[in-house]
């Protein structure tokens, strides 16, 4: 490996873009080291082009059994795909619709004392990559800042967000300071790039939604 430029070695590059690598650069990154004979690239090319898929399914005592592969690196590979499966599958929940959103926040928030002002953000298909809570207490222009949203969407790398706030009081009717609020997160997300589809206001039993009630407005 060392006629290659530092900056074009595995390692380096994992650490800008781990996407951007070869599987055989993978695997070279998790054996380490090569032998006198053939550098740890080199090895790694021969163990996927001999074993393929197969690979997640192979022994230590089969895999030690290839030249550079002892029981040391043998048991790092197959160590490596037992871990993988049993990290918990991603159960993504995605949000087609107001009331979709409304089934998932009314038990957190209908019974809450103080208003949480929450953004939601989706990917390109509606499913929710990750919350954030913006604010506790009086949902208004200054504490709901689209600074404090679209920061945790472009953290997200998200396509979409909704919003979402509670009223204590159980009626989710909007206030003019809720409208005042959506249309200003609305403008900003034409800004960015990264569209408001809703905003949606869970009370007692029931909820309003910015984006079912734009024509009535």
């Amino acid at each position: 490996m060392k006629h290659i430029l530092k900056e074009n070695r595995p390692r380096e590059r994992l650490m800008h873009s781990a996407s951007s690598l070869s599987s055989a650069e993978l695997l070279a990154i998790i054996l380490k080291s090569g032998t006198q004979k053939e550098n740890v690239l080199e090895i790694s090319h021969k163990i996927l082009q001999k074993f393929g898929s197969r690979l997640q399914y192979c022994s230590v005592q089969e895999l030690s059994q290839e030249h550079g592969i002892g029981i040391a690196k043998a048991c790092q590979i197959v160590a490596l795909f037992e871990f993988h499966k049993r990290i918990p599958k991603d159960k993504r929940i995605t949000v087609n619709s107001a009331k979709d959103v409304a089934k998932i926040f009314s038990k957190k928030l209908q019974n809450n004392q103080k208003e949480h002002f929450i953004a939601l953000y989706l990917d390109v298909k509606g499913n929710i990559l990750s919350e954030k809570t913006v604010t506790i207490g009086l949902a208004n222009a200054s504490l709901a800042h689209p600074r404090e949203v679209f920061h945790g969407a472009i953290k997200s790398m998200a396509h979409s967000v909704i919003v979402i706030h509670n009223h204590p009081s159980g009626d989710p009717t909007p206030s003019e300071e809720d409208l005042l609020i959506t249309e200003k997160l609305e403008e900003s997300g034409e800004i960015v790039g990264i569209n408001l589809i809703d905003h949606v206001i869970i009370g007692k039993g029931s909820y309003w939604s910015w984006n079912e009630n734009q024509q009535k407005i």
